[in-house]
């Protein structure tokens, strides 16, 4: 464990929370030296918001009706940094973000998609996958931008597409793999092992030296 501050991850979710499950699993077996500062949902009653609660992290939530969605994520900014939260993750958050909140959070926001992007932005990828007929999907962790799944990637994992599959079967192979590379791409982003050259995203740590830590 770091002898210096420990840094503070915002946990953003509107689901189940599977990948808040596996990220928190690492932080709390100390496979990620940092803690979880919040976790928020625009659903109150998402279970990964009671999941929340059983762990015994700080959570809340905020009514979305009517508010308009620069106003919104004002509020959630302002939840985020009296935390002290320092890197955004979203896991399953079913919003786009504003620009305002992109600024706030300036290059410290990741996200997770079910795809290997750009192929299959946007909702349903898994379905997408399989109607465009393909061999091989995956998934992706990337910085977030103003545009939808259109960040810089930083970690991608493939999945091969089997002849009998569903949505809901690919899927549940896809998510092992998300479980996986969230963590490691967490892990490097605070770090610092990586530098961002236009679109690309280099890594300054191999991937041989974190493959066993977060194996699914």
């Amino acid at each position: 464990m770091s002898l210096g501050v420990r840094r503070r991850l915002g946990i953003l979710l509107s689901g189940r929370g599977s990948n808040f499950e596996a990220i928190a699993r690492n932080v709390l077996a100390g496979k990620l030296e940092c803690d979880i500062g919040f976790v928020f949902s625009n659903r109150p009653n998402a279970p990964g918001l009671a999941m929340a609660r059983e762990f015994g992290f700080p959570c809340g939530s905020l009514e979305t009706k009517g508010v308009e969605r620069e106003n919104y994520d004002r509020q959630v900014v302002t939840i985020l940094q009296e935390h002290r939260v320092d890197l955004v993750c979203l896991a399953g958050y079913m919003r786009l973000l504003s620009g305002y909140f992109v600024s706030a959070f300036s290059g410290k926001i990741l996200n997770i998609h079910p795809s290997l992007l750009p192929a299959f932005p946007g909702l349903d990828a898994q379905y997408q996958a399989l109607a465009h007929g393909v061999k091989i999907t995956g998934c992706t962790v990337h910085f977030v931008d103003e545009q939808l799944d259109s960040g810089p990637i930083l970690r991608q994992a493939s999945v091969p597409v089997l002849d009998d599959d569903t949505a809901e079967s690919l899927s549940a192979r896809i998510l092992v793999e998300e479980h996986r590379i969230y963590s490691e791409a967490i892990r490097w982003v605070l770090k610092g092992n990586y530098r961002i050259e236009g679109r690309r995203v280099i890594e300054t740590e191999t991937a041989s030296s974190c493959s066993n830590v977060f194996s699914p």
